[in-house]
């Protein structure tokens, strides 16, 4: 009797879970489940103890010389020491416009040049305060930019080789190796586009590199190929390129001259590069054409000019091997023995780095200097 009173109660609770089961799938056939889509949001969307985490690991910018900011208009920082300030306050005046009245600063923040010693220390009489920043020029006693802020000149009697490394200042790992790693010799050309590219050319300066400035220049693709809204274009006209000039060559300090970013229809045109190569000659600035424009008119208008000027004769890392990158290196070899000098561009991928660091270290006893650019346009003026 109490068998069959169990398998009855039995029997009665697997009726009531069946029945149930029943219930629910008719609720999901007629109401609707979760959506896939929320499923997945839910199970990806991170908890706020998840999301603390990560924020407190996140790694902190590297760590580079000071850098003081000044807001438009040239006020001076309270940071600064009383020595510092009367440095600056020394520069000339920023500029008038018609009617005596003071012009508008844009809206944004302009770097100080550092002021500190060292050999990455900003020389004042080097220095145009406008609107926009600092300007480069020529001192009153006739010092120019290329001059100050030029590497270790190489010495005389051998063929010189000089190697321009692009690209710096926007990828932070990139450009701390290659301020680190490679030799003091190569020039390191940097972009205009980062708030911390100060930061980084007074690094590289501490190490022994030269430092171009990256100009932005409309290549035969705009705008599928656009460097930003402050590119040297063929059609704005000389005064239009000039301010886009100024705004490039005020971001940071510590160069020795330009050279292109993209720019292939820009450099082909000798119309727009006659004015942009004058306004840098006046300043005390070279012009480095990293050979990127095959149909370039630039050294014709540089001879033509008596401007500073170099040209990179091979891209060493258009293949991005190994290999291919030795045997460009051993051109440029054989063309400054021909020659006396030879020129090559790279850009910051890694392998180039790695090849030109390695390349460099049995250069001298293979009869060869690594020079900086400054010292090719030495020797190569006319």
């Amino acid at each position: 009797m109490t068998g069959n009173r169990g398998a009855l109660v039995l029997g009665l609770a697997w009726a009531l879970v069946l029945a149930a089961i029943g219930a629910a799938a008719l609720a999901i056939q007629f109401l609707g489940g979760p959506a896939s889509d929320d499923v997945i949001t839910m199970a990806l969307a991170p908890r706020p103890h998840q999301a603390n985490t990560t924020a407190a690991a996140a790694p902190k910018p590297p760590a580079g010389p000071v850098v003081f900011e000044t807001p438009p208009g040239g006020i001076l920082p309270a940071q600064l020491s009383p020595a510092e300030q009367a440095a600056v306050a020394a520069l000339p005046p920023p500029p008038e416009a018609p009617g005596g009245s003071m012009v508008i600063a844009q809206p944004q923040p302009v770097a100080l040049p550092p002021l500190k010693g060292g050999p990455a220390v900003a020389n004042t009489a080097l220095l145009e305060k406008t609107p926009d920043g600092y300007l480069p020029r020529i001192s009153d006693a006739g010092l120019t930019p290329m001059q100050a802020y030029a590497g270790a000149q190489p010495p005389a009697g051998r063929p010189r080789i000089a190697i321009v490394i692009t690209g710096l200042g926007l990828s932070a790992s990139n450009t701390q190796a290659a301020i680190n790693n490679l030799p003091p010799g190569v020039t390191l050309a940097f972009a205009p586009y980062l708030a911390d590219v100060q930061n980084w050319v007074a690094l590289a300066r501490q190490k022994g590199h030269e430092v171009l400035l990256q100009v932005p220049m409309e290549p035969y693709d705009f705008p599928d190929s656009d460097p930003g809204e402050h590119t040297l274009r063929v059609s704005v006209g000389e005064e239009a390129n000039t301010r886009r000039l100024s705004w490039a060559l005020t971001r940071f300090t510590g160069y020795v001259g330009v050279t292109n970013m993209l720019g292939g229809r820009f450099l082909s045109e000798p119309g727009p590069i006659e004015p942009m190569m004058t306004f840098l000659m006046r300043r005390g600035l070279l012009f480095y054409d990293n050979g990127a424009a095959s149909r370039s008119v630039a050294p014709m208008v540089a001879e033509r000019l008596g401007a500073p000027f170099a040209q990179a004769t091979n891209t060493i890392d258009s293949i991005q091997a190994s290999m291919e990158i030795d045997h460009r290196l051993a051109d440029l070899e054989a063309e400054a023995r021909a020659r006396g000098k030879a020129v090559g561009t790279g850009f910051r991928y890694p392998v180039t780095m790695e090849r030109v660091t390695l390349w460099a270290r049995g250069l001298q006893s293979r009869g060869f200097v690594l020079a900086p650019i400054s010292a090719i346009v030495a020797t190569g003026k006319k």
